[in-house]
């Protein structure tokens, strides 16, 4: 028999509780379970004055923050409504089913604000990651580290040759250009030119819209502007441990990682046995950083130029004598740095931080391999860098087991980006400015990191049901 719907009278009280109809197994219950919010008003407090109409609570604007980011939702608004709707999410934030839903401008109005006064985020991070470790997910013995190119919120046809951005003055009027004016002042603040930072003119094009994005075609392709998001994660369970925000540039996303390591060792007591990365990692400089400063043994590939494709002679084909201070060819003669005794010594180093040792030209006329060594150039010369040692440590490590098992162990950042981007759909900033990036790199990884530790505790709660009693 068709059974009807019965009573059309609308009842005059309801009996609901939010919490009955939140999945026991749903991630944000896995996620409240772990997030500990009990000092931010106390780290908030100082940015928020004494009088005046009570402000919407911030745990509740950070909760509706993480519910946006852990769910890929990129759009204030959006996420707004979708609180309104979603029982799930507002029991998340606290919000009953009478409560309102704070306005979309909330947001914009405390993120340029106090938020970012505060750095909340950087604190909201931290504390996450203190969980982490107390959760046992951080071992502290291996780190990795990489960049990822993301796109910044600005058109590509709305950029100037870099010779021509002074016009950004005349165009100040928005945020991002007065951040990206004002750190300009802050590094030459008397206009010079003797600062070390590459002035806007060397810079190939630049955004009128975010000039603190770089132009790059990095990732192949037409080239675009934008950031990159640096990693540096704990490889027992893939947790990040630290994230910086730089504009998309090899030689500032390096520099980041010393940033990085030192901010871990500094704040959490955390330095790792061993640094895995990729080849542009793997610099004189940065593994001379790595093994002499830091004692970190350097899992990266040496950037090393001098293997030569043109089956002429390599320079690791010639013998090194440290005593000596020379280089010896294969047919036995000695390149030297010098030779000749100066009046004042000289270390002979250039400003690339190399020293070059040369043959002498008798030594190279005669010499029968001198088409196999130096077939275009009268004489032989090597370029040995002053960080040589250092190269030299990460080449022996090269050939490890641990080594191999560290390349391995290096998907595990490149795993994270993939999932900041096809499931978090932070493939595009939504923010301008190197601050906001800084913003939203950070709640991406906080929210990576409470995804990681929510999923280890419903795989602790299932072992442990599965035990019999």
């Amino acid at each position: 028999m068709m059974g009807q719907r019965g009573g059309t009278q609308d009842k005059l009280f309801y009996s609901f509780n939010l919490d009955d109809h939140v999945p026991q197994d749903h991630l944000l219950r896995g996620i409240d379970a772990v997030l500990d919010l009990g000092d931010l008003r106390r780290h908030l407090a100082p940015f928020y004055s004494h009088t005046g109409r009570p402000s919407i609570d911030p745990e509740l604007m950070i909760r509706m923050l993480i519910v946006g980011y852990c769910f890929g939702i990129r759009s204030e608004r959006r996420l707004c409504e979708e609180l309104h709707l979603n029982l799930a999410y507002r029991w998340f934030c606290r919000l009953d089913l009478e409560d309102a839903v704070p306005d979309h401008s909330t947001f914009s109005k405390n993120r340029h604000g106090r938020f970012r006064q505060s750095d909340v985020f950087r604190h909201l991070f931290e504390g996450v990651l203190r969980r982490c470790m107390r959760e046992g997910l951080v071992g502290g013995e291996g780190f990795a580290i990489d960049a990822s190119v993301v796109k910044a919120d600005a058109n590509r046809t709305r950029g100037v040759p870099g010779a021509q951005a002074s016009v950004l003055k005349d165009t100040a009027a928005t945020r991002a250009v007065r951040e990206y004016l004002d750190a300009l002042d802050a590094t030459n603040p008397s206009g010079d030119g003797d600062d070390d930072s590459d002035p806007p003119e060397t810079r190939k094009n630049v955004s009128l819209t975010d000039p603190s994005s770089s132009w790059t075609a990095a990732p192949g392709g037409p080239a675009f502007y934008a950031y990159s998001t640096n990693y540096l994660i704990d490889l027992d369970a893939g947790i990040i441990v630290d994230v910086e925000a730089t504009p998309a540039h090899r030689t500032v996303e390096v520099e980041s990682t010393r940033t990085m390591i030192d901010r871990v060792e500094q704040r959490f007591g955390l330095k790792p046995d061993r640094l895995v990365g990729d080849t542009a990692y793997g610099t004189a400089p940065m593994l001379a950083w790595m093994v002499k400063d830091k004692g970190i043994a350097p899992h990266v590939p040496v950037w090393d130029r001098t293997e030569r494709k043109d089956g002429t002679l390599s320079s690791n084909e010639f013998e090194w004598d440290e005593q000596a201070n020379e280089y010896r060819c294969p047919q036995g003669h000695a390149l030297l740095n010098e030779r000749r005794a100066f009046t004042k010594p000289r270390d002979h180093i250039t400003k690339e931080a190399v020293v070059i040792y040369r043959a002498s030209q008798k030594d190279c006329t005669g010499c029968p391999m001198k088409q196999q060594c130096c077939p275009n150039t009268p004489v032989r010369k090597i370029r040995r860098s002053v960080h040589e040692d250092s190269r030299n440590v990460a080449r022996e490590l090269a050939s490890t087991t641990q080594y191999q098992q560290s390349r391995r162990d290096r998907k595990k950042v490149e795993m994270l980006f993939a999932h900041l981007k096809r499931i978090l759909k932070l493939d595009r900033l939504r923010l301008r400015g190197l601050s906001g990036a800084h913003d939203e790199f950070l709640l991406a990884a906080t929210a990576q990191n409470l995804r990681r530790m929510a999923k280890r505790l419903f795989e602790r709660q299932q072992s442990a049901a599965a035990v019999p009693a």
